[in-house]
């Protein structure tokens, strides 16, 4: 049997560094004549009260954008839960209405054909099931219009203006609740999922919808606009694993559900979408069933066979698409950390490429029939907004400001740091500079990792509650984003150069990140932090043991600490053989062995702090509980390890958010700023980060409206 074959690694060896001259010369901190008082930075607060927006759809008259905004839960004050979805319409002059706001979450939206109403899916006044509503354009009152047996999932609107073409799971079947009734509780893994069916229906229709018989559970779902085909993913199984590596794309007639045409694709799977004429389909897919995201923006013929690569191996990353006209597409494309605009021909070629300064982050767009688009758009000093760009302007013009207390916020400053690996690989990140820092000073670096590895951090809003770079920042930190080997935005190749060489020269490319800051100027070697989660986790728990020499403290989130056995209970483990390891976890326990932090914990000294979701399906929480119990049992390095019930691989909770982001700061604070030693205090004082002082009567006094309000 073949095994992966892995280097030995051997002891780091001293090695020259090339350093950009952008890098050797940049200022990272203020000349001494402007060291001022930092006026009010981002606090753990402010991160927990961010409103950003999700998606952006404009009218087909190009005078109104509809967009959700996401409005997180009030910690102390609301119901814990998740962050709720709203639904908004803003003008062209930034006039914005509330259409569909409070404790509600707003799924899947849609302007109708005739632009006088927007559709919308939500669960509202008690109803037991996701319906969908129509809203008239002005505003004004709700109107349920269609309800299934359970939830709706997704949707689409015909042509006609009354025909629906909707996802909807199966319902549980009756006997399954009498059987949990009665305390017959269990579950048969992955044998007992529901799928989802395409239904068809209509608007307040009195008779039931009908089903179309197809096989497997459906996802991406477009009617054709001539409204007689429907565009349909179709997955095995329900399974996350099939719904990441084995969906199809279809297209089937709706009169019957006879299917017309498959379309070739392998692998992962994006956003798909009609040519207005109905003769072609494009796709944000994988290149093959190897590539570990969906590196190609493709063209289809309607009638099937193989897509055509719009961006032929370019080194970019599709991240969105609309069909401008027959033939024609404008797309966003991943370029690094930043972002383009493009015009592409559905026949190939480069297209004419559009690049803008502020924001520096495209994510989403939508294009009416005049031309004019909405876009939604993040920078480096505020999150997700809606912009529109009409036709023969020069720039986007912002129309939303979800957060307008930023403005009292003084921010570091973020900016692209590119260097070279110790193989000469050319790499680049995202640096936040210290709010304040004393002139010549050297200042502590928090290093934080994506996940994936199949991910990029790009120019625009870092700062979340898993990697809270500005509120670390106007604390005194330096905070680096690296991209390092194997990270999207950079094309096929660079994304596959770490495939079969976990914790490689991947996680070496994190230590030469801190190496060409260190020699910067900027960093202090001997209080560099390392954070993460999933992948991310991962590159923090190797950094906290094999690297342990390199880092003073490390803040480990939902991570892998054994490659083998986290891909045999992992709820991914196709995705987790075909894309990252690239051999089944039985053919390479050595390696496994070799690559894993639990083989370094005799070197572990620095201290970590570990967090997981106690419901975790990606990473099981027993990967954390490992390395807290060989590090507790060996009693070399301080360890504290949180669990959250009811998280999963994330956590989606306000307060959990919260308790990890001031746990993170709080790790941080203690062991790159303070006194280090012990762990700090395991209990968080709460109402004192959210300003929220006690009342005699033994509740809660909220904080004024002007720093707590939504």
């Amino acid at each position: 049997m073949s095994t992966t074959a892995v280097s030995p690694r051997l002891p780091r060896r001293s090695f020259r560094r090339l350093l950009p001259p952008a890098l050797a010369t940049l200022a990272f901190g203020l000349p001494a004549s402007a060291t001022l008082a930092a006026p009010s930075p981002l606090t753990l607060a402010d991160l927990v009260r961010l409103k950003s927006v999700r998606e952006a759809k404009i009218a087909p008259d190009g005078g109104l954008v509809a967009y959700t905004l996401q409005v997180p839960r009030r910690p102390w004050e609301d119901k814990d839960g998740p962050a709720w979805a709203e639904l908004h319409v803003v003008d062209a002059s930034g006039a914005d209405r509330t259409f569909v706001g409070g404790e509600v979450n707003v799924g899947a939206f849609a302007w109708t054909a005739d632009g006088r109403a927007l559709a919308f899916l939500a669960k509202r006044n008690g109803e037991a099931t996701t319906a969908l509503y129509t809203i008239p354009r002005d505003g004004g009152e709700a109107r349920r219009r269609l309800t299934h047996a359970s939830d709706l999932e997704g949707f689409e609107l015909a042509p006609d203006g009354r025909t629906v073409v909707f996802l909807s799971r199966d319902k549980k079947e009756k006997a399954s609740e009498e059987r949990i009734e009665h305390g017959f509780d269990r579950e048969v893994v992955e044998e007992e999922g529901r799928p989802v069916r395409v239904w068809v229906g209509e608007l307040d229709a009195t008779s039931p919808a009908r089903v179309l018989d197809l096989p497997g559970s459906a996802s991406e779902l477009h009617l054709a606009p001539q409204g007689d085909r429907v565009l349909v993913a179709l997955a095995p199984t329900p399974g996350i694993d099939d719904e990441y590596m084995a969906r199809k794309v279809q297209v089937v007639a709706l009169a019957d559900g006879r299917v017309l045409a498959r379309l070739d694709h392998e692998g992962k799977l994006g956003h798909t979408a009609w040519s207005p004429d109905g003769r072609q389909v494009a796709m944000i897919a994988a290149a093959d069933r190897h590539d570990p995201s969906t590196s190609r923006l493709a063209v289809w013929s309607v009638e099937g066979g193989v897509g055509r690569d719009l961006f032929a191996g370019e080194p970019v990353h599709p991240a969105a698409f609309v069909w401008s006209e027959p033939g024609k597409l404008l797309a966003i494309a991943a370029r690094g950390v930043e972002t383009d605009l493009r015009n592409l021909a559905s026949t190939g070629g480069p297209g004419a490429t559009t690049r803008l300064d502020e924001p520096a982050v495209w994510t989403a767009l939508d294009r009416a029939g005049d031309g004019t688009m909405a876009l939604v758009g993040e920078s480096p000093t505020h999150p997700a907004e809606v912009f529109l760009w009409k036709p023969g302007a020069v720039r986007p013009q912002r129309l939303t400001d979800s957060n307008p207390w930023l403005a009292e916020r003084h921010l570091g400053r973020q900016s692209v740091v590119r260097f070279a690996a110790r193989d000469g690989l050319a790499l680049e990140g995202l640096l936040i500079e210290p709010v304040e820092r004393q002139a010549g000073a050297r200042v502590p670096l928090v290093l934080i990792v994506h996940g994936g590895p199949e991910a990029h951090w790009s120019n625009g809003w870092l700062s979340r509650y898993a990697n809270p770079g500005q509120v670390l920042a106007g604390k005194g930190f330096a905070v680096f984003y690296p991209n390092y080997r194997g990270s999207t935005g950079r094309g096929l190749a660079f994304s596959k150069t770490s495939q079969g060489d976990p914790a490689g020269k991947e996680f070496d490319d994190l230590v030469d990140a801190v190496d060409a800051l260190v020699a910067s100027g900027l960093v202090d070697a001997k209080r560099v932090g390392i954070t993460g989660g999933s992948y991310g986790g991962y590159a923090t728990a190797w950094g906290s043991t094999f690297y342990s020499e390199r880092f003073a403290a490390g803040v480990m989130f939902v991570g892998i600490t054994r490659l083998g056995i986290k891909g045999l209970t992992t709820d991914i483990p196709v995705e987790d053989i075909d894309v990252h390891m690239m051999t089944p976890p039985w053919k390479r326990e050595a390696a496994d062995a070799e690559r894993s932090p639990l083989s370094y914990l005799e070197k572990a000294r620095t201290p970590l702090l570990i967090a997981v979701g106690k419901d975790d399906p990606r990473v099981h929480p027993s990967q954390s509980l490992a390395l807290y119990r060989g590090l507790k049992l060996l009693g070399r390095a301080p360890v504290r390890l949180v669990a959250y019930p009811g998280e999963g691989h994330g956590n989606r909770r306000t307060a959990s958010q919260l308790d990890f982001a001031a746990r993170l700061v709080q790790w941080f604070e203690h062991y790159l700023l303070g006194p280090g030693g012990a762990p700090p205090p395991a209990e968080i004082d709460y109402r004192g980060l959210l300003g929220i002082a006690a009342d005699p009567a033994g509740g809660a006094t909220p904080a004024p409206a002007s720093s707590a309000s939504r």
